[in-house]
């Protein structure tokens, strides 16, 4: 069974965020809550990168390790979903994860434990409802890994520098890009979030 990954090719991305567009148009995300987004690194200084990012789906999630009522769980593709009937709002997961990707809804002033249903990318594979239903895609947005289709963001990047999909094709024709460019590769958040034997 494939292993489904995120992988951001920073020598191609431009900064558009289209992607972050197609996320929220795609799964009607609410207001306040960024699944996706783009990060510039070392921002203003020659040689600056771009990246997309949003959860990883890592393969051994921190946020599932810290979640008190174990909300968290992984498909057999290796998409990390989570199920918002069993969230209680802590917080913890987004402090353990590396990539910032758990988001709150309501305004994170407020008391502790009443942010609201954590909500965070699901790789457009749906959640625990039944597939295609109205809940489904209320909750969790579209579930387009149901209907063979791969993610919204990775299908809407222009420059194709979001790839998504199989784990073993991503990781393929980035090597193959890398070595057509013959440079160092830039693959931030990789190895952190799937370990360096990947």
């Amino acid at each position: 069974m494939a292993k489904m990954k995120f992988l951001c090719d920073a020598e191609r991305c431009i900064e558009c965020n289209g992607c972050v567009t197609a996320c929220k148009n795609v799964n009607e995300v609410p207001w306040g809550v960024n699944r996706r987004r783009v990060v510039t690194l070392n921002d203003g200084v020659p040689g600056e990168k771009s990246i997309s990012v949003a959860c990883m789906h890592c393969t051994d999630a921190p946020c599932a390790a810290v979640c008190p009522v174990d909300c968290f769980y992984t498909t057999a593709d290796g998409v990390v979903l989570h199920d918002k009937d069993l969230c209680i709002g802590c917080g913890y997961c987004f402090y353990a994860c590396p990539f910032a990707a758990p988001q709150f809804p309501a305004p994170q002033q407020r008391a502790f434990a009443v942010r609201g249903k954590m909500d965070k990318c699901t790789f457009c594979a749906g959640g625990p409802e039944e597939p295609g239903s109205k809940a489904e895609f209320e909750k969790y947005g579209a579930n387009r890994l149901a209907e063979g289709k791969l993610p919204a963001c990775a299908e809407m990047c222009a420059t194709k520098a979001l790839l998504a999909g199989d784990g073993d094709i991503v990781a393929d024709i980035y090597r193959k890009r890398v070595l057509r460019r013959a440079s160092r590769p830039e693959t931030w958040g990789w190895e952190k979030a799937y370990g360096a034997d990947v």
